[in-house]
């Protein structure tokens, strides 16, 4: 004969087992879904997950949409009246979900027929739970659980599904912000690649032209856009100004500086002033117009082929490196100030381009450069390499690539050769 105190304890025990099995399938279910961040693969993901632990078949996730106080079936239900992308208005009219969502309270129906604003997604459906999501008090969406049983759900099962719940509001929260930091940083790239093709633009596309003179020029940003910039302006009367530029600062700011910078400068150089006066035309725009964070070193050279003189005056601007027969050396003038921090004047030098002399405008990216070591490329090891009388600007920023070894840029780098 079977002890009825017996039965009843082995009952208790058996209902105990199966809570904590519930519990720690439920902790299964959120640390699974908690470690996925595409929201369309979490939303799946969880319907399918709580579907295979608690053997519910009809079950859904609804998601508000702010701009127009609805809800939105994002997975699950597969009725005829309730498929995906279904949507509804939130309040008591429109369905159990809605309500819910309205009242940021569980609503519970034991009999889904006896609910006089239920809409049907299947017909057999007798029992339906709804349950808020929440985070931090604001309503995201609702989670929908059905049965064909009459009162299928009891008061521990509707207790676990709402903790439950919360593990899905987190869930769907740290996936909408992933989303959103994703799509930002794309639109960050496509843009970053619209401003680094507009750039290009701006640099010379072919050698110019100089009767006696070849002259060669590349830069290249040490990230998408940069703030150095080099350019070729014919002054229309056989002369051409060379212009090698270095804006504080790098990124989208400093290219934008660049770019009114090159405008500003080109506006003026059609006026064919002699470049002490370009740099202060150029200045005083800076000056008046721009943020006083940002300067620009700059070099302004007009090679005149009938003198076979080049006439320059920098601001602030590394030195240039003169190389003829006797070697390289930095050309001694006054570097000036750079454009954009104050008023002041510019002075101007002359160099004779003797046969065979060539001259050498870079931006402190290549001096500056580092290794491992945190070693600079620096002055000697220029003068080194452009004294060999086949330096080119390519073999000049292999020679600061090889110094580096693969040690990652920090500055950009352009380099403008003139050689007659």
């Amino acid at each position: 004969m079977i002890n009825p105190g017996s039965a009843a304890q082995s009952f208790n025990n058996l209902d105990k087992f199966l809570r904590i099995e519930e519990l720690y399938l439920m902790q299964r279910v959120a640390q699974k879904i908690n470690s996925i961040l595409d929201l369309d693969t979490l939303l799946d993901q969880i319907v399918g997950d709580v579907a295979s632990t608690f053997g519910y078949k009809r079950l859904a996730v609804l998601l508000k949409e702010n701009n127009t106080e609805e809800l939105v079936i994002a997975a699950g239900w597969t009725g005829e009246l309730c498929l995906k992308g279904t949507r509804f208005k939130i309040g008591q009219e429109a369905g159990m979900s809605a309500h819910a969502a309205a009242s940021g309270e569980t609503f519970y129906a034991p009999d889904v027929r006896k609910v006089p604003f239920y809409i049907a997604g299947e017909a057999d459906t007798r029992s339906e739970i709804d349950i808020p999501l929440k985070v931090r008090g604001e309503l995201i969406g609702i989670f929908n659980v059905q049965n064909t049983e009459m009162n299928a759900f009891s008061p521990e099962r509707i207790r676990l599904l709402e903790a439950l719940a919360g593990h899905v509001a987190t869930a769907i929260a740290n996936a909408r912000m992933f989303q959103r930091e994703r799509f930002e940083k794309e639109r960050m790239a496509r843009e970053l690649e619209e401003a680094r093709a507009v750039q290009s633009v701006l640099f010379p596309a072919t050698a110019p032209e100089a009767r006696g003179f070849e002259i060669t020029g590349v830069c290249r940003p040490c990230r998408e856009v940069g703030g150095d910039w080099y350019d070729y302006i014919p002054l229309g009367d056989g002369r051409l100004a060379v212009v090698l530029a270095d804006v504080s600062g790098k990124g989208m700011g400093a290219a934008l500086f660049m770019s009114s910078t090159r405008s500003v400068l080109r506006l003026h150089a059609a006026r064919r002033l002699s470049p002490r006066a370009i740099l202060s035309e150029v200045n005083r725009f800076l000056v008046e117009d721009m943020p006083a964070s940002r300067f620009v070193t700059l070099i302004y050279a007009v090679v005149d082929p009938a003198t076979r003189r080049i006439t320059f005056a920098s601001a602030g601007h590394v030195p240039p490196v003169f190389v003829d027969s006797k070697g390289a050396r930095f050309v001694e003038a006054d570097a000036g100030m750079p454009l954009g921090i104050m008023d002041c004047d510019f002075s101007e030098h002359e160099i004779d381009m003797i046969s065979d002399s060539r001259i050498f405008l870079y931006s402190d990216g290549v001096t500056e450069a580092l290794n491992s070591s945190l070693e600079e490329y620096g002055t000697d090891r220029i003068l080194n390499h452009v004294g060999n009388g086949a330096a080119t600007v390519q073999s000049l920023l292999k020679d600061v690539d090889q110094f580096a070894s693969g040690y990652p840029a920090s500055d950009d780098i352009t380099v403008v050769k003139i050689a007659r």
